[in-house]
């Protein structure tokens, strides 16, 4: 099963905040330890909605928004692609993750379509 793992933005993360040295270095174990189970697929964090624009159909009209974008909670700062057996393993991977911010979080958990779905 594959599953996108999504780390919510933040207002520090939406400001451009970078994570600390130890953040970054607890991560990179973490991620590692993903790659050494045989599960991580990619990994990335996004720069803040600032730099980002959206794209909205109606039709064949398309109208673009520069960011930054409203609703922090609900933008994405980062995230994961895994390849694990079932959710709670995903589940018991991300109790594992260090907290990605430096204070209050959220990562969401969210399984990929297969091709298995359309059949």
């Amino acid at each position: 099963m594959r599953v996108m793992v999504i780390v919510k933005a933040t207002e520090d993360s939406e400001k451009g905040i970078l994570p600390t040295t130890e953040l970054l270095e607890a991560m990179g174990r973490y991620n590692e330890e993903l790659a050494n189970a045989g599960i991580l697929r990619a990994a990335d964090g996004l720069k803040p909605s600032s730099h980002g624009k959206r794209i909205a159909f109606d039709g064949t009209g398309r109208t673009v928004t520069d960011g930054p974008f409203a609703a922090t909670r609900e933008l994405v700062a980062g995230f994961w692609l895994w390849e694990v057996k079932d959710m709670e393993e995903a589940v018991a991977w991300v109790k594992r993750c260090p907290n990605p911010m430096a204070g209050p979080s959220e990562i969401e958990i969210r399984p990929l379509y297969e091709m298995t779905d359309f059949q």
